[in-house]
């Protein structure tokens, strides 16, 4: 009787576009109430801007622009792999790589990996899983892609000054010299590359050298028209067989003194050249047209010596990109592989600038140029993967995108290969709107085990007027399957009235993680002329989450309600994680709507701007702080010390590739070698590179001593499990840091350090100095630091109260609630961790203690199904070694085994968990 009733209800409904005509030009019985709503929403914000007398033609076309609705709100489809279960998949792929007994199918598994962690969203942990392929890498195009991928994800392109076929000195791993020597050297893996001093032996080398040739008397001429080549015949035999056949066998020439060689393809420079060859094996005296030729003979005679002489040399010399692609018709016609992957290097580690070169595109894209790679050995999944990867994030909607994946989907080899490019195709002609196609591709994945696929056929069943088919087929999976929270929110997009509201909510228990609940509920606020209760909405999520389309929208309700300096505040701290952000689906720039909202507040001057930094970083406020940096920066743009303070703060706030790119700007922007240096050396830092982070730091300090040089050097070198002398050591670099200039908000982040590795040398009085005075100019953590000081002196009341003023001066406070709950008693923690899980639901820690309490009350069941709902969103290391730990004590082996192989796919050096998975192993087998 239900299912009956849902089909008369969506019998009444029409599909409509995402266009503001189709909103207001639709069939006003279909949904008078919604029109009207909306429109008085817009009614709302044009009076508010008609009674401020705004005359301005910008202000005129803001109030034209219309708010979202919750009927043209929609969640995207993500284009990765979404496992229904992911620790089990992630358990699978490890025991997988554990019995791998190939080189090949390692970097295949490790590829795999990193395309199941893909939705986490975790920087470093993708950035392991690449280099743990390129270690494992036996061929030279796995070797090229994977290094290219690397320094992709690191935007090196980025970086002023830097070649894209500059080594670094940092790693074998990323050397291109390096990446086109076929073969596995698992003793080499971590070491530094040389191939720059290698470079200057070899031109001391060539320079000292002198071309000593054999005093061998010719007894043969090669005639090349007019010209006549002496040469010595035993020489020339030698390259190859059929030439040996030719000039010593029973064939006419091994008699004559004097052969016409007019009409085999070379110019009498070039029979020089082989001549030349034939006596020294050298190729480095010739230009690129002459190897050419000889790459040619050698191919016509068999001389395999000399074709892989010719496609070394070649491949040496390929400098950019125009070289290129020249060079690599050439390397496909002789099928000189060497060559090829060669200028396909310089095409990847030019990404994403070669996407814009329509010659390089025109190559990479074309079925012709697939196949003549695929002939070489050349045109692999991998290879496809990341240039339809690196294409997706320039644009979802361009052709050279959806090229790229049909590529991508013909050199899939394995069913998680197909699916991935399949699916990722369907969101591409989603995008596109092109629903028929991405119905298709979405199809097909499913078929291929990818169950997440069934969201984008649902998603283009009811974008092409099939609402009740899609809302069908949510429901069967939720019924199939254990229900996760996107799954409630797809079906939300079907469903009306009630049901839709607690599909909604629903999804967030599940998943709190999904922005689009808070959205729509947000919305549903708005259109009942609750503004402020939908502004509310918002801030649940952005008090843990920092999402720009939510910034966005709530920015949008703050402009109803007349409210620009907090509008203004949210779309530049928008800006700062998303500097391109376009609002509103495409129609205004971000920055274009500052320009517009500057009009309405009032302005301050870089001074002001330092005061109010001071006060948003004492309160903790992270948005605030944001924001003000961005004035800072409009009004001194290129400023490195503002754009590395920056990235610092979009660090902590877990915003990882924005971080990284304010740490590049400040590193291009920098006016002196040593500022760049320290810069430099915290990008090594972020990017696995810790000795080189040192490196850099000690290069700057010998140039000028500096508050930054030193304390990088200290974060970098605390960064590991410290013994007394390297503590002492660390301490005495923060105390050098101290004696240099800097502002109170660096100086205190110093202190508060220096406090932290007392207390861990149980210096208690020291690290009470270090906090106070880290408190007297404002540092507002420092709190927590005292806190923990006290609780070494057994003062917990102390503790409790230190921490309680930290939440109390606090905008962002769940860290100090979750803090505060381990100075006191059961009771009043337990209350403290539910409000820490209530203002940000993907802290882990809150889950591991109530987990533990259930434990500890004999309440098994219920303990493991508490970190079980949190490990469903957040699959966090510590949650999955502990309820592996629970499941031990429970007696189920298998589902503990689980658990940690998951885990040691997260950190496959985590001691802990190591210790625990060997130990079941025994119990186990």
């Amino acid at each position: 009787m239900r299912s009956l009733k849902i089909v008369e209800r969506f019998k009444s409904i029409q599909v409509h576009a995402l266009s503001s005509s189709s909103e207001t030009n639709g069939d006003s019985k279909t949904k008078p109430h919604n029109v009207n709503r909306h429109r008085t929403i817009l009614s709302w914000s044009k009076s508010k801007f008609n009674n401020n007398n705004t005359t301005t033609s910008e202000f005129a076309n803001l109030v034209s622009l219309q708010l979202p609705s919750t009927d043209t709100i929609e969640p995207s489809i993500e284009p990765y792999l979404k496992p229904i279960n992911l620790v089990e998949t992630l358990a699978e792929l490890y025991q997988r790589i554990e019995f791998c007994s190939t080189q090949n199918e390692k970097v295949t598994l490790f590829v795999e990996l990193f395309s199941v962690l893909y939705g986490l969203g975790d920087q470093k942990l993708l950035r392991r899983c690449l280099r743990n392929a390129r270690q494992n890498a036996e061929d030279v195009i796995s070797k090229v892609v994977l290094s290219a991928w690397l320094r992709f994800e690191r935007r090196d392109d980025e970086l002023v000054g830097v070649c894209s076929m500059d080594c670094g000195g940092y790693n074998v791993l990323e050397c291109p010299k390096k990446n086109l020597e076929n073969g596995f050297s698992p003793f080499s893996i971590n070491d530094h590359c040389k191939c720059t001093q290698e470079e200057k032996k070899h031109e001391n080398f060539d320079n000292d050298e002198c071309v000593c040739l054999s005093d061998e008397e010719s007894d043969v001429l090669f005639c090349v028209g007019n010209e006549e080549i002496k040469c010595v015949r035993w020489r020339i035999a030698s390259l190859s067989e059929p030439l040996n056949a030719m000039l010593c066998g029973g064939f006419l020439e091994s008699k004559m003194l004097k052969i016409d060689f007019s009409g085999n393809g070379l110019c009498s420079e070039g029979m020089k050249a082989v001549e030349f060859y034939s006596r020294t094996k050298r190729l480095d005296l010739f230009g690129p047209n002459t190897v050419l030729e000889l790459l040619s003979f050698a191919n016509r005679f068999c001389c395999e010596e000399m074709k892989s002489s010719c496609d070394s040399h070649l491949a040496s010399v390929v400098g950019n990109v125009e070289d290129a692609l020249i060079l690599i018709e050439y390397g496909l016609e002789e099928r000189a592989k060497l060559l090829v992957v060669s200028c396909l290097q310089i095409f990847l580690r030019e990404l994403p600038n070669s996407l814009h070169n329509s010659k390089v595109i025109n190559f990479l894209c074309s079925f012709e140029s697939k196949e003549k790679l695929e002939n070489l050995g050349c045109a692999t999944f991998l290879l496809y993967y990341f240039l339809s990867q690196v294409a997706m994030e320039e644009s979802m909607v361009s052709k050279t995108t959806a090229m790229l994946l049909e590529r991508m989907k013909e050199c899939a080899a394995e069913k998680w290969q197909k699916g991935l490019a399949l699916h990722r195709l369907g969101c591409v002609f989603l995008e596109r709107r092109e629903y028929k196609e991405a119905q298709h591709c979405f199809d097909e994945a499913v078929e291929l085990g990818h169950v997440y696929s069934i969201a984008g056929v649902a998603r283009t069943k009811h974008k092409q007027g099939q609402p009740y088919s899609a809302y069908k087929l949510i429901s069967s999976l939720i019924f199939e399957y254990k229900p996760v929270g996107w799954m409630y929110q797809e079906r939300a997009l079907y469903n009306m009235g009630r049901e839709k509201g607690f599909d909604l909510d629903f999804a967030t228990q599940l998943d709190p993680s999904l922005s689009f609940p808070y959205k729509y509920r947000a919305l549903e606020k708005v259109e009942e002329k609750q503004i402020k209760e939908g502004i509310m909405e918002l801030d649940k999520f952005l008090g843990f989450k920092l999402s720009p389309d939510c910034l966005e929208l709530r920015a949008w309700l703050y402009i109803a309600l007349d409210d620009y300096d907090s509008a203004i505040r949210d779309i530049r701290a928008l800006l700062t994680i998303e500097a391109n952000y376009i609002t509103l689906h495409g129609r205004i720039k971000g920055e274009c709507l500052v320009q517009i909202l500057k009009s309405k507040i009032q302005k301050k001057n870089q001074a002001d701007c330092w005061m109010q930094l001071y006060q948003q970083w004492s309160s903790v406020d992270d948005v605030g702080s944001l924001a003000i940096i961005h004035q800072m920066l409009e009004n001194e743009p290129g400023k490195s010390l503002l754009e590395f303070r920056l990235s610092l703060l979009l660090l902590r706030l877990n915003c990882q590739k924005a971080a990284m790119r304010s740490l590049r700007l400040a590193r291009n922007h920098s006016t002196s070698m040593q500022e760049r240096l320290i810069y430099e050396g915290w990008i090594l830092y972020d990017t696995g590179y810790r000795d080189e982070a040192v490196t850099r730091a000690d290069r700057s300090i010998e140039i000028q001593k500096s508050f930054e040089a030193f304390f990088l050097k200290a974060y970098v070198l605390a960064d590991t499990n410290l013994d007394p002398e390297s503590s002492s050591y660390v301490i005495q670099l923060l105390k050098e840091a101290l004696k240099c200039p800097s502002d109170g908000l660096r100086k205190g982040q110093a202190l508060n350090n220096m406090g932290s590795i007392y207390v861990d040398c149980g210096k208690i009085e020291l690290a009470k100095e270090c906090y106070n005075n880290a408190l007297a100019i404002r540092h507002t953590r420092a709190h927590q630091g005292l806190a923990r000081v006290y609780h070494q002196k057994n003062q917990r009341k102390a503790a409790y109260d230190e921490m309680t003023m930290l939440i109390e001066k606090a905008e962002s406070n769940a860290s100090a609630y979750e803090k505060r709950s381990e100075y006191c008693d059961r009771e009043m923690a337990k209350a403290d961790l539910d409000v820490a899980t209530h203002l940000d639901p993907l802290r882990t820690y809150p889950y591991r203690y109530r987990a533990a309490v259930l434990m500890d009350e004999q309440k098994e069941t219920e303990a493991v199904e508490e970190l079980t709902k949190a490990i469903k969103f957040k699959p966090d290391l510590q949650m999955l070694h502990l309820r592996a730990a629970f499941y031990e004590s429970m007696g189920d082996l298998s589902s503990a085994l689980k658990d940690c192989q998951a885990a040691l796919c997260l950190d496959p050096s985590h001691a802990a968990t190591l210790d625990l998975y060997q130990r079941i192993q025994k119990l186990n087998f």
